[in-house]
């Protein structure tokens, strides 16, 4: 997986991942995962992903 970010290609199982966390937490995606960088100190290495989400604010 960060192989393919380093090539600049995606890894679209893990941006879809993202989303579905985003929509976990009761939030709206208001656009595309953003790769933001990898975990760092763990054994396991993880994604990180940046994703706007739609504001629950009224005007």
């Amino acid at each position: 997986m960060l192989l393919l970010h380093r090539q600049g290609k995606a890894h679209h199982e893990s941006r879809e991942a993202a989303r579905q966390q985003v929509w976990r937490q009761g939030r709206t995606p208001a656009g595309e995962p953003v790769f933001v960088g990898v975990t760092n100190g763990r054994r396991h290495v993880r994604l990180l992903y940046d994703v706007e989400v739609h504001s629950d604010t009224v005007p």
